[in-house]
């Protein structure tokens, strides 16, 4: 078994690929800010067990429904700001444009936090296998 293959690495590397996926996708939606049209979009976020693999997908094996317009939606479902009415104050341009910018700059900024923790949880864990090996 490589180094690489712990299941704690493992995870940590697939938290890493979904946060620099997640910065693509969050980029994207704020260089479409202007476009007539355009709807945000954004991942699911990985879910693992406690053994450190990849437990199903954005909802499980058993996704959430919504069973009426006024409940509140499954993470990772299609987002529609025009569900409550404009009652939330996040309408529609009227190009049709829903990206919310200040919306977006923090989700950017959150992504970056937890892919600095993701990196320096991997590069601890690193550390503590060389000590545990005695490469230090």
């Amino acid at each position: 078994m490589a180094i690489n293959d712990l299941p704690i690495l493992s995870a940590l590397r697939t938290k890493m690929q979904w946060h620099q996926e997640r910065q693509r996708v969050l980029a994207e939606n704020i260089s479409n800010a202007n476009t007539p049209n355009f709807k945000p979009s954004d991942l699911v976020e990985p879910k693992f067990d406690k053994g450190g693999s990849a437990a199903g997908g954005g909802g499980g094996s058993l996704p959430m429904m919504r069973t009426s317009g006024t409940h509140i939606g499954a993470s990772g479902s299609a987002q529609s700001f025009n569900a409550d009415g404009g009652k939330s104050g996040f309408l529609t341009r009227p190009a049709g444009n829903s990206v919310n910018l200040e919306d977006q700059m923090l989700k950017v900024s959150a992504n970056q936090m937890d892919y600095a923790a993701a990196t320096s949880l991997y590069t601890r864990s690193l550390g503590m296998l060389k000590t545990a090996i005695g490469k230090r």
